[in-house]
C-alpha cells in the first residue's frame, strides 16, 4: 500500500517544499496538489497554481510521484493539458500522475469567467478530454472530432517519459464519474472511510462489467483527514465533534487496524492531507512530527 502526502494549497512554496522534502525523505511514496486558483469561500488567500507548483517539486523533490487532486477539467483545455503533462512527466524524470475532475468549486468560473454548466455538460467535457489525452498520448497524430473539442492532425511532441501516463479520475458520481472512470481511468480517487469505499467500488466493478473491462486494471485510492495522538482527552474531543469529513481517529495501534481495513478493502493508496496535523513553524513543528509519526509507525507496520 502506498501513502500520500497532500500539502495545503494555502501555503507558500517554501512551506510546500518543506513539507514535499521532508515527506520525500521519511519515506512517503507521492506529493499531490489541489488544482484550485483560490478559497471556496469568501476570502482572499494565496493559492498557488498547481502545475507550476509540481515543476518546481519536480526539481527539489527528486523520487516520489507527483500528481493533481485532481486538476480541473474545465480550466484548460485537453490538448493544452496533454502537453503539461507531457513536458511536467519529462521534467520529473517520469513521476507524474495526472488526476482530472470535472471541476466543482462555481466562485472560480464565475471570478475569472470560465463557463460552469451544468453538472451534466462538466461530465461530457471530462469524458471527452479522456478520450483527447489519451489519443494525443498514444498516436503521432490524433483527430477527434466532439460536442466541446475538435482536433485536426493533432501532435503531441515530446511524448511522456512515462509509456503510459497513469490517469486518475477524481470523484464519487455513482452514474456518471464511475463510468467515466472504468472506461477510462488508471487509477481512481475519493474522499471516503472504509465503508464509502466499498459501497462506491462495488459500483465502479458494476460499470467496469458493463463496459468491458477487468475492473483489477484501476487503482483505488481514498482521501481522508488524519488526526493521530496518543492523548485520550484529545481524540475523544474530536471524535465527537460534528465531522463533516470522513477522518482517521485514533492513537497509532488504533490507526494501524483502521489502514488495515482500509488496505483489505482493495484501497492502493491513502492520500493524507495536511489540514489537520498542526502548525509548520520551524525546525519544531508539529506538523513534521505528525508526519513521520505516521509514514514510520503506522505506515511502516502495514508495508
Amino acid at each position: 500500500m502506498r501513502f500520500g502526502f497532500w500539502p495545503n494549497p494555502r501555503s507558500d512554496y517554501e512551506a510546500t517544499k518543506t513539507l514535499a522534502q521532508h515527506a520525500e525523505a521519511t519515506g512517503w511514496d507521492g506529493i499531490w496538489l489541489a488544482d484550485h486558483f483560490l478559497p471556496d469561500e469568501d476570502e482572499l488567500i494565496p493559492v498557488h497554481e498547481s502545475w507550476i507548483t509540481m515543476a518546481a517539486l519536480a526539481r527539489d523533490v527528486p523520487r516520489v510521484r507527483l500528481g493533481t487532486l485532481v486538476a480541473g477539467n474545465t480550466y484548460r483545455h485537453p490538448a493544452v493539458l496533454a502537453n503539461m503533462v507531457a513536458t511536467l512527466d519529462n521534467l520529473a524524470d517520469g513521476r507524474v500522475v495526472l488526476g482530472l475532475g470535472a471541476g466543482w468549486q462555481q466562485n472560480e468560473h464565475e471570478a475569472y469567467g470560465i463557463e460552469y454548466g451544468t453538472a451534466g455538460s462538466r461530465l461530457d467535457m471530462l469524458e471527452e478530454s479522456c478520450q483527447v489525452l489519451k489519443g494525443l498520448f498514444h498516436n503521432d497524430h490524433f483527430d477527434f472530432d466532439g460536442k466541446y473539442y475538435q482536433l485536426r492532425n493533432a501532435p503531441l511532441e515530446p511524448k511522456p517519459k512515462q509509456a503510459k501516463i497513469p490517469l486518475m479520475i477524481g470523484g464519487g458520481g455513482e452514474k456518471r464519474t464511475l463510468k467515466i472512470t472504468a472506461q477510462y481511468a488508471d487509477e481512481w480517487n475519493v474522499w471516503g472511510d472504509v465503508a464509502i469505499l466499498k459501497h462506491k467500488m462495488a459500483i465502479l466493478d458494476q460499470h467496469c462489467e458493463a463496459v468491458g473491462r477487468d475492473p483489477n486494471e484501476i487503482e483505488r485510492s481514498a482521501v481522508a483527514l488524519l488526526f493521530l495522538s496518543d492523548n485520550e482527552n484529545y481524540l475523544k474531543r474530536i471524535r465527537s465533534a460534528d465531522m463533516n469529513m470522513p477522518a482517521i481517529i485514533g492513537t497509532v495501534n488504533e490507526v494501524i487496524d483502521i489502514i488495515a481495513n482500509f488496505e483489505e478493502a482493495g484501497v492502493k493508496e491513502l492520500i493524507v492531507p495536511d489540514f489537520t496535523l498542526g502548525t509548520l513553524i520551524g525546525a519544531d513543528s508539529v506538523k513534521l512530527e505528525i508526519m513521520e509519526k505516521f509514514i514510520t509507525e503506522v505506515a511502516g507496520a502495514s508495508k
